[in-house]
């Protein structure tokens, strides 16, 4: 099994120059999208989306992902749909723009309605969000961060169940700040995965503390390997949370985000090289439920529908995970 390596830009700086040079710094070739310049992707000026793009085809950098603001912590089932539909076609002509396929998104905070509410509300939106992507050839992939299915693994499989195309980012270091077992919670869902986050935390007084990939309580390797286990070939994108915390707008200088991010991506590295043979998952879904998979060499940028009026690919080796080992 191989598994390509990425990062998420913002986590290792500010301006797409940051973020360029962090990746480069790692030998990798993909770079995960949710703001440059301190704004979301989807609010970038047209003009700038367009650089951006020239920038990354003349550097040999992919985009495997976008991720979205559809369905987060900011946004309760309550709220005004109208936000994430206009976000979501906005970003379809820039990941047309990208070569991206695969949109990160949550399952939304509750407004104060009860779980039932909740849940029905969430569902019905994500299904119409699920539908306008899949119209323009993307697929949304729902993190285990914040919503009504961010934590259960029943309240998972409903969710891929009753919204056609929808699949699972399944972030390895969530647990901590959550409070669930990520491993237990990845072994239950885990042939649904189609991009994976890769972050480490510790307990701390009043919180957690964010550290390198393999030195927390997260249970990062095991989770390593019950993705090569299940066959895993997507991407591994890191994370790191140890200078940025997107939830709350905390920001470390540009020079701690980018040690941080090559401490992180040196660790995965690491940890990768090291791991045993992996852990058999258990099958909870048919073996074509990680399908479609992000874009590849054979499906390059195009320019791409053109903007709303609102609002070449080089690939570095794939990182080897130790090769399935079932009996």
């Amino acid at each position: 099994m191989t598994a390509a390596l990425c990062g998420i830009g913002d986590e290792a700086g500010r301006d797409l120059t940051t973020q360029l040079a962090a990746i480069t710094a790692l030998g990798w070739r993909r770079l995960e999208l949710r703001t440059v310049g301190g704004v979301a992707l989807a609010d970038l000026p047209p003009g700038d989306v367009a650089r951006l793009a020239d920038t990354l085809d003349a550097h040999g950098v992919t985009v495997p992902c976008v991720a979205s603001r559809i369905g987060d912590y900011a946004r309760p089932v309550t709220g005004d749909p109208a936000l994430d539909l206009d976000e979501l076609e906005t970003l379809a002509a820039r990941c047309a723009r990208l070569g991206t396929r695969l949109i990160r998104v949550m399952s939304f905070a509750d407004g104060g309605l009860p779980d039932a509410r909740w849940g029905s509300a969430a569902i019905d939106r994500l299904a119409t969000l699920a539908r306008r992507a899949a119209a323009h050839g993307l697929t949304l992939v729902h993190e285990n961060c914040t919503g009504w299915a961010a934590r259960d693994p029943s309240r998972m499989r409903e969710l891929l169940d009753r919204v056609p195309g929808l699949r699972l980012l399944f972030d390895l270091g969530n647990g901590v700040p959550y409070g669930y077992d990520a491993p237990a919670l990845l072994r239950e869902v885990v042939p649904f995965v189609a991009h994976v986050h890769v972050k480490d935390a510790v307990s701390a007084p009043g919180g957690v503390r964010y550290v390198p990939p393999g030195d927390g309580e997260a249970g990062v390797a095991e989770c390593l390997r019950l993705l090569a286990g299940s066959g895993y070939d997507g991407v591994l994108s890191i994370e790191p949370h140890i200078g940025l915390r997107p939830h709350t707008g905390e920001t470390a200088p540009d020079a701690e985000l980018t040690a941080g991010f090559l401490a992180a991506g040196r660790a995965l590295e690491a940890l990768l090289s090291r791991l045993p043979q992996p852990v058999p998952a258990r099958e909870s879904g048919p073996p074509s439920a990680r399908e479609p998979q992000p874009a590849t060499e054979s499906q390059p940028r195009t320019a791409g529908p053109p903007e709303p009026p609102s609002s070449g690919t080089r690939e570095a080796p794939a990182a080897r995970l130790p090769e399935e080992s079932v009996a």
